[in-house]
């Protein structure tokens, strides 16, 4: 006996050939749909995901945003401008003398702060007749000649409050890993000269865990972005 192929069967309603198939059936197009819409969200969530994380890094460890308020920085800083701090720096290295940076102060621990680092670890400042001078771990004591100072502000570096106009001197010793910072505005200026006063035991200086980066560039308004250079002084640190 011969075998005999199958053939497939004739449908003679359809008036077409058709036969059994093992592939699995074809998912209804809304079924599809549905498949489709979850797989997109999904793709969304993960992108979000991501981005969040990334952006998490990047602020914890290399850069962040921050808006000044107060005039205490002027003329460097001006109130209300946007500035992104640089917080890679001081993972790779230590701040420096002349470096603007943002900081948590003794006094208010939640709040931040922007000034200038004047004083870092085994300075001794001195202020007296309204000028500010550095005097190093040998005993060698230098005027700071501060550029970045306007004519408001050139010679008129007083004792706490700042706008006192007392001339009599001062002496802080910066602690290891601490430092001494004043603002611009000198005479506007809250700052290691009010910490000293702010209370029994306060402390002038600054712990090196409280600074949280060094002002990178002013980002906001557009006609005033530009980049903070470091000061050359008259004095090695």
């Amino acid at each position: 006996m011969h075998d005999r192929k199958k053939q497939p069967a004739y449908n003679k309603h359809a008036n077409c050939l058709w036969q059994h198939s093992t592939e699995k059936p074809i998912l209804p197009r809304m079924e599809q749909k549905k498949h489709s819409l979850w797989y997109h969200l999904a793709d969304v969530a993960l992108n979000i995901i991501i981005i969040l994380g990334v952006v998490g890094v990047i602020r914890t460890f290399l850069v962040s945003p921050f808006q000044v308020e107060g005039n205490s920085m002027l003329p460097t800083l001006e109130d209300r401008e946007y500035i992104v701090i640089n917080k890679l720096v001081y993972y790779l290295g230590d701040p420096q003398r002349g470096d603007v940076v943002v900081f948590r102060p003794p006094t208010e621990v939640n709040k931040h702060y922007v000034k200038r680092i004047i004083g870092i670890p085994g300075d001794t400042i001195i202020i007296r007749n309204g000028k500010v001078y550095i005097q190093d771990t040998q005993g060698n004591t230098t005027e700071l000649e501060e550029s970045y100072l306007d004519e408001h502000n050139q010679g008129h570096t007083y004792r706490h409050p700042p706008s006192s106009g007392d001339t009599r001197e001062m002496r802080y010793t910066v602690p290891e890993n601490e430092y001494f910072l004043m603002g611009d505005n000198r005479q506007g200026s809250l700052d290691s000269r009010s910490f000293a006063a702010s209370g029994e035991g306060a402390t002038a200086f600054v712990p090196d865990s409280n600074i949280k980066g060094r002002v990178w560039f002013v980002a906001l308004p557009i006609s005033k972005i530009h980049a903070l250079e470091p000061p050359q002084y008259n004095t090695e640190s």
